[in-house]
């Protein structure tokens, strides 16, 4: 009875976060006007083949960039929604790419990318990447890079799908 009632409490405590989260980035995060946004910083990281991903390879497309992990409850929410995107809207210059921040490397990864069925590319990620984005000390946390390589939108924490799915459009609009 305990475990349901955890449970429950858990899940009441996820929808607040959610809901407040959702209310506060919907407001805030209409996209940095394209004169005041910075550069994403490059980096060169593996991903689940053994090739190396670098960012500047994806200059001229709009990417979201999500920093997770295996183990990150908020990260599982929002897979299923980037694998909607990535599919939604790669014919239209835009790609998904997942950076896994997982301290055991590829051997949780890769079945992790299996089980999902995650159809955008999985890179395994590092301090020195994180340290490039200022530190990425909550996960998820995710940016949209405009085609010019500039970073439009930073979300740390869950955000609602809508929230996301509505900077992406007016980032492909552009």
């Amino acid at each position: 009875m305990r475990q349901v009632i955890r449970g429950v409490v858990f899940a009441l405590a996820l929808a607040g976060i959610v809901l407040i989260r959702y209310s506060w980035e919907a407001a805030a995060s209409a996209g940095k006007p394209s004169e005041n946004r910075r550069a994403a910083p490059d980096f060169n990281l593996p991903d689940a083949s053994g090739r190396t991903v670098r960012l500047s390879d994806y200059k001229g497309r709009t990417v979201l960039l999500n920093f997770w992990a295996t183990w990150c409850g908020p990260c599982q929410l929002e897979i299923p929604w980037f694998i909607e995107f990535e599919q939604k809207y790669r014919d239209r210059g835009f790609a998904v790419l997942g950076v896994s921040m997982d301290e055991d490397g590829w051997r949780p990864v890769k079945p992790y990318i299996t089980k999902m069925g995650m159809n955008y590319r999985v890179l395994l990620g590092n301090e020195t990447t994180a340290k490039l984005y200022g530190g990425v000390d909550s996960l998820p946390t995710t940016l949209l890079i405009d085609r010019d390589g500039r970073i439009a939108a930073t979300h740390t924490g869950l955000v609602g799908k809508s929230t996301y799915e509505g900077e992406i459009l007016e980032l492909l609009r552009k």
